[in-house]
């Protein structure tokens, strides 16, 4: 299954994805959505924390932006953001 076809991974974030070496979802899953995001922002610094909720919804088949405000708050922490 290609990235851009999981629920919030659009053409953009698939293309990030794929520039950091990231392609499949197993390998997303493998690296969770932090690790995965602190990639693409070493080579994307303007990469947002939207991604990041992007990522992790992407992994959990929910849409970004209806993940709790909690979980959100512990990414970012995370992140370091």
């Amino acid at each position: 299954m290609g990235l851009g076809s999981l629920l919030n991974l659009g053409p953009r974030s698939e293309q990030w994805l794929t520039a950091v070496g990231i392609t499949t979802y197993d390998e997303l899953e493998r690296l969770g959505s932090v690790q995965a995001y602190l990639r693409v922002r070493e080579v994307f610094p303007a990469a947002s924390a939207n991604l990041l909720y992007a990522l992790e919804g992407a992994l959990l088949d929910v849409r970004w932006d209806l993940l709790p405000v909690e979980l959100r708050d512990r990414l970012r922490h995370a992140a370091g953001r």
